[in-house]
């Protein structure tokens, strides 16, 4: 360990009084002392050998020697006009940065999760499937006829080798998967992307997104659904009056369209209602008997409700947006408005 230790001693003296201007001199005193097969390396080699008692007091000696030949190294360098191994930095660190860009969720997507959490409250949990489906899921177990309009290829996406297969046109097939793999009671809401067979236009687009909900139980009544789609629009809308205006569906009876007294306070507000004051926002009713017979639920035990909506359109009401093809044309300065909402 002495004897090591006075090697150090002995380089450091020769580092210290080393003065030289040439380039090739300097060069050499680099290869020598700080270069892969230099003195340093070998030292370094060597502590692997030191006790470990003494390997504190080698190492302090040993870092004092690297830090003596890089500052002479240097020093040399700068006396001889000879350029830095470590030139001065060109960046002016008091200018101001770059912004960064910050992300935000999709106004769909913002709109999906705060209707999602209001119906969580109710009870309501997620389910998922497909969105390439069979014509059972889509049509058929949904009380659709063979001949029924929304098969005709106008509406929707058929998959060309098969037939029997076609891009869903609402998620109203999630429910009939959820009712096939679960028994009551059910309370699921199901969203996701659908696609229908239209022509583009600001109102209308071939995909878009759904989110429906289906309660089966014990003594569900039409009373249950209207209650359920009250607290709903007074959550999201703030509104708290509606109407339910009789309609068809398939696989629901009786059928309704939902509408909120939208009020006609603003030019806005007569524009978009068309001076009614009112606004259809879904569609809903109780589940048709042959629905929850093709599903193997007893109709005679169970009922149910079954609800669903469009959320371009609500989208549309809620931020003011007049062209549902802004939602996917990925336009930064139109997404940048909803970065504090996500």
């Amino acid at each position: 360990m002495k004897q090591l230790i006075d090697q150090i001693q002995a380089h450091l003296a020769e580092v210290e009084a080393f003065q030289s201007n040439d380039p090739t001199e300097i060069e050499n005193f680099r290869i020598k002392f700080l270069g892969k097969k230099g003195i340093l390396t070998g030292l370094f080699a060597s502590f692997k050998e030191v006790p470990n008692d003494q390997k504190k007091a080698f190492g302090q000696q040993l870092n004092a020697l690297k830090i003596a030949a890089t500052n002479k190294l240097e020093e040399s360098k700068k006396s001889s006009g000879a350029k830095s191994s470590n030139p001065p930095s060109t960046i002016d660190f008091s200018r101001p940065g770059q912004p960064i860009d910050v992300g935000s969720l999709h106004p769909i997507s913002i709109l999906r999760n705060q209707v999602i959490d209001i119906f969580s409250q109710l009870g309501f949990s997620l389910s998922s499937g497909p969105e390439i489906e069979d014509d059972w899921h889509n049509f058929t177990a949904l009380n659709l006829p063979e001949h029924h309009p929304a098969r005709d290829m106008q509406d929707t996406f058929f998959v060309q080798t098969n037939p029997d297969m076609l891009l869903r046109t609402h998620t109203s097939s999630v429910q009939v998967r959820h009712m096939e793999a679960n028994s009551p009671p059910i309370r699921t809401l199901s969203p996701g992307r659908v696609f229908r067979n239209e022509d583009i236009s600001a109102r209308s687009h071939c995909v878009f997104h759904q989110v429906e909900g289906l309660y089966i139980d014990k003594n569900v009544s039409f009373a249950d659904l209207k209650q359920t789609l009250l607290y709903f629009t007074k959550s999201l809308f703030g509104k708290s009056k509606i109407r339910l205006r009789p309609s068809y569906f398939p696989f629901t009876e009786p059928s309704a369209e939902v509408d909120i007294y939208w009020g006609l306070e603003t030019e806005a507000d007569y524009r978009i209602t068309k001076g009614t004051g009112w606004l259809e926002i879904m569609g809903c009713g109780m589940v048709d008997p042959n629905v929850l017979t093709n599903c193997k639920i007893d109709p005679k035990i169970y009922s149910g409700y079954a609800f669903g909506m469009g959320l371009e359109r609500m989208a549309m009401l809620l931020y003011g947006i007049e062209d549902i093809r802004m939602f996917y044309e990925n336009d930064i300065r139109f997404l940048q408005q909803f970065s504090a909402m996500g």
